[in-house]
């Protein structure tokens, strides 16, 4: 008969399969999923920056944090815009949704040093510009994130 202290001493874990299974929870992988898209948006703002020179960001970190900052927006004000310029947007047939686009982006360039936005133009232009970026990143990681279930 083994004595309970040398079970414990074995070194191993009572449940080995527990940390092998949290990673394969859907929790862990929606949480994996949020953090890949938020690098691969903030990479995007760098290349917009890049392309365009009416957006300006000062380093992968200042990227990051202005893609948080937009992606905040884009959450909690967004949302509201829409319902409030609702009359503008069905008489435009939805074009206005570039210029509420637009001004969140400029809003986001003017709320953060690190990041910057000359003019509307250029928040029109580098918003049309990330917002494709960004439909690409969303695909893209669609299909790599459906490709493993």
């Amino acid at each position: 008969m083994v004595s309970a202290e040398k079970k414990i001493c074995t070194g191993r874990l009572p449940f080995p399969d527990v940390a092998e299974r949290a990673l394969h929870t859907p929790r862990y992988a929606e949480r994996m999923k949020l953090l890949l898209r938020w690098l691969l948006l903030a990479a995007a703002l760098l290349l917009v920056a890049q392309l365009y020179s009416g957006v300006g960001v000062a380093s992968f970190g200042a990227a990051m944090i202005a893609a948080f900052v937009i992606g905040l927006l884009n959450t909690l004000v967004r949302p509201v815009l829409i319902l409030l310029t609702l009359p503008v947007t069905l008489l435009t047939l939805g074009l206005f949704l570039f210029v509420i686009n637009a001004l969140l982006f400029w809003w986001a360039g003017s709320m953060y040093g690190g990041f910057r936005v000359t003019t509307f133009g250029a928040a029109l232009v580098g918003s049309l510009i990330y917002s494709v970026f960004g439909m690409i990143i969303d695909l893209a990681m669609e299909r790599l994130f459906s490709a493993r279930r």
